[in-house]
């Protein structure tokens, strides 16, 4: 059967086990039919919202007030309101991880899209945008369906993948602000059901997203240090450009009406308890109008764990005085009351979390009477697993699929290949595809059989028992790569080596991996190719020096649609296109401790700084590296502004760096003078390949002065462009200097700097003279 027809038929199968035989009316508030609540101020949907929901919180008793502050937040018979669940996950399809979705309805599963480090190594936000919309439609018919007690997700995780070896790097987008910033952006406006462009949200949210962990999370459980103490210390400077600047986008652009605060101390506080973090930074200085939750328990570790608040009154009083709004857990809802009683804590705290929890749900339509005749209520559980949201995970895992070595164009295999060995303890289980945070999917295809539908004759043998490989039949996976035209390795992690509460304490490839894969190799008639599953990167130095081993795909977990998307990308029926998303260190990395949270390096110290835009060490592969079947070529075509003037008003500061080089304080400039130093920057792009292939192009600035704490580089833009053979294109990005050529001092103030600046594509650059 040809792979196009397994898919369709699997597809279709499926789908007709979807069919909506009936279900259970949606939760909601406001009955029209109901004289006793319909005539309620909160029930009118011509009031605003503001509005309603104060209305709603005066007529709350003190312990009705307090049951509401919990995620399992209780009904409230007498005034019509139902139970709700706050708490539930959507990290790359709806998950059934949080109580407030069940898949136990006519609903069975829901789409499952690449995990998000996969996605994201397309560098394609419209992709990301297509994936957040798919996700709040399955959301919304998950709850028309009556299988939902609630429309908040915890999603997305968008914490900088600092350090390798973090084992739910594989959540988040990588380890670049921009990129992490640009796809938050992109799922929330996606979820909350705004355009790809957004500022079109009015009114009603699909479903709700919530950015999470507020800030500086990136430490689960390493050599004995965990994420309920960690107290992460982390300079002025790296907070203002390495970990704040994606969840500055998510709320200000993306317009995220959720937020998390993060289980770790930032510099001696705990996040949720941190009111310079919370009231001031979130709400004032970004704007934040959504809810505020903890995460699960972290409220309980103030006290109990990290001895922050002296009691668990302390520890309420403390949160909520944050600015945090609902506890995942129980704490408030037991201690909130004695707090009030002992006058630690004024019941306007109470109100006014209330006031921002009840607006979202309101938000969502939940007090707007029936929801079917409302805003989405015709979303259908035929939109969940639908053959588009299927289509959208089979592309997603095809454009993230990155090529890392091809020697003497060894790939793509021929479809004429008679036979074939798959080797591995990753090919033949569906569940690694998916990561963590994953649902039921809609459909399953291993490695191993969208492999067999391109070759016949294919010959399997898991070689290890388990990724760990501790133990293994080598002899046998040998002879079987001695007899077959060509060998495939799928190998990699799985959730056993890495995940919440689970950090690696090295970058190699668990067990005896190693040694399969060489003694594979060493036997086989051909270079074999080896396939890597994997969320964080893995030193494969022996791989990419091996001429044996002549081709490397790292594949991340690519979701039900991965096993397909792996064929079709080692047969030809795609061209590979991703680029990695982090950079992939060599073992002697793990010599620096996880819980130094510096991203600059020190050289009295040989501390080598993290990630690419200031690691200084040596590298198994770069940051936005990525092979293809074709090879493409860039050049500056124009530039539309080669030097930018900020000496237009004397009254400006002038200050000079420590390294004598003179620069203005971006605060100091107006924003109609950012706005009139854009320019355009356009990029002339040609597919020299045979093969049409879908390609992202990287726009980076460097900085003419180093050292200071100053980026190495820093990506200032990506754009995806679809070229077939031979084909030219030319692309356009647009340079914001006060956000794009800046960088944060040691203040953590943003600076422009005088002197020469350089745009760089590829290998081509241009300068850019900044005079201030």
């Amino acid at each position: 059967m040809m792979l196009q027809e397994l898919s369709l038929v699997s597809l279709i199968s499926f789908t007709l086990l979807l069919i909506h035989v009936g279900s259970t009316p949606p939760p909601f508030a406001c009955d029209s039919s109901d004289p006793s609540t319909k005539n309620y101020p909160f029930c009118q949907t011509t009031l605003p919202i503001s509005q309603r929901a104060r209305d709603l919180v005066s007529r709350l008793t003190l312990d009705e007030k307090i049951s509401q502050l919990v995620n399992s937040a209780p009904a409230i018979p007498r005034l019509g309101i139902p139970a709700y669940q706050w708490w539930s996950e959507a990290l790359h399809g709806i998950a059934n991880v949080g109580p407030g979705i069940n898949f136990d309805g006519a609903i069975k599963a829901a789409t499952s899209f690449p995990q998000v480090i996969l996605t994201a190594a397309s560098f394609d936000a419209y992709q990301w945008y297509r994936i957040g919309q798919a996700i709040g439609r399955e959301a919304r018919a998950l709850y028309n369906a009556g299988q939902a007690n609630g429309m908040t997700f915890w999603a997305p995780n968008i914490n900088i993948f600092r350090d390798p070896r973090w084992g739910r790097g594989q959540e988040t987008p990588g380890e670049d602000p921009l990129v992490t910033g640009k796809y938050a952006v992109s799922y929330v406006r996606g979820v909350q059901g705004d355009t790809f462009q957004g500022g079109k949200l009015r009114g009603h949210l699909q479903a709700s997203a919530a950015c999470k962990h507020f800030t500086a999370y990136d430490l689960d459980n390493w050599k004995g240090v965990n994420r309920f103490v960690f107290d992460a210390r982390v300079t002025v400077q790296d907070l203002a450009d390495t970990y704040q600047p994606p969840f500055k986008s998510c709320i200000q652009d993306g317009r995220a009406s959720g937020v998390m605060c993060a289980y770790n101390r930032v510099n001696g506080v705990p996040s949720c308890a941190d009111s310079n973090l919370l009231f001031k930074t979130v709400r004032g200085e970004w704007d934040f109008k959504g809810y505020i939750t903890s995460d699960c328990d972290a409220v309980a570790i103030m006290h109990d764990d990290q001895g922050y608040a002296k009691s668990p009154e302390d520890a309420v009083v403390d949160v909520l005085r944050a600015g945090m709004d609902v506890n995942c857990g129980s704490y408030l809802q037991k201690y909130t009351k004695s707090a009030v009683l002992q006058k630690k804590l004024p019941e306007s705290l109470i109100d006014r979390a209330l006031h921002n929890l009840f607006a979202v749900r309101m938000r969502l339509g939940l007090f707007d009477g029936n929801p079917v005749q409302r805003p989405f209520g015709n979303i259908g559980a035929d939109q969940v697993c639908s053959p588009e949201h299927q289509v959208l995970a089979l592309e997603a895992a095809r454009n993230g699929i990155v090529l890392l070595k091809n020697d003497a164009k060894l790939l793509p295999l021929p479809k004429a290949t008679a036979s074939l060995a798959v080797i591995g303890p990753n090919a033949n289980s569906a569940q690694t595809l998916l990561g963590n945070y994953a649902g039921t999917p809609c459909k399953s295809v291993t490695p191993l059989l969208a492999l067999q539908s391109y070759v016949k004759n294919t010959v399997y043998h898991p070689g290890c028992d388990t990724v760990s490989c501790s133990t293994g039949a080598f002899d046998k996976a040998v002879d079987i790569a001695k007899q077959a035209d060509y060998v495939v390795l799928m190998m990699g992690l799985d959730q056993t080596q890495e995940r919440e509460e689970l950090d690696r304490v090295d970058l190699l490839l668990p067990g005896r991996q190693q040694e399969l894969i060489t003694s594979v190799a060493k036997a086989a008639k051909r270079p074999v190719v080896l396939v890597l599953l994997s969320g964080g990167p893995i030193d494969v130095s022996f791989a990419k020096d091996d001429p044996k081993i002549g081709g490397i795909f790292w594949a991340g977990y690519p979701g039900q649609g991965g096993g397909i998307a792996l064929a079709e990308v080692i047969f030809g029926d795609h061209n590979p296109g991703g680029r990695l998303p982090v950079t992939w260190y060599p073992q002697d990395f793990t010599k620096v401790a996880m819980t130094d949270m510096r991203m600059r390096p020190e050289s009295s110290s040989d501390y080598p700084g993290r990630t690419y835009r200031f690691y200084k060490g040596d590298k198994v592969f770069e940051f936005g590296y990525g092979l293809s079947y074709s090879t493409y070529s860039y050049e500056f075509t124009r530039v539309s502004q080669n030097n930018l003037y900020l000496n237009h008003s004397s009254s400006l500061h002038t200050t000079m760096t420590s390294d004598s080089v003179q620069y203005k304080l971006v605060s100091e400039l107006s924003a109609e003078v950012c706005d009139q130093r854009r320019f355009t920057v356009c990029v002339g792009v040609k597919n020299h390949g045979e093969m049409a292939g879908k390609h992202p192009v990287l726009l980076f600035a460097r900085p003419g002065n180093h050292g200071d704490g100053r980026p190495k580089k820093q990506l200032i833009g990506f754009q995806s462009v679809i070229l077939s053979a031979g084909e030219k294109a030319e692309i356009q990005f647009e340079v914001s200097p006060c956000e794009h050529l800046s960088r944060a001092n040691e203040y953590g103030l943003t600076v422009m700097e005088e002197g020469t600046h350089f745009l760089v594509v590829g290998d081509d650059k241009h300068p850019i003279t900044i005079i201030v």
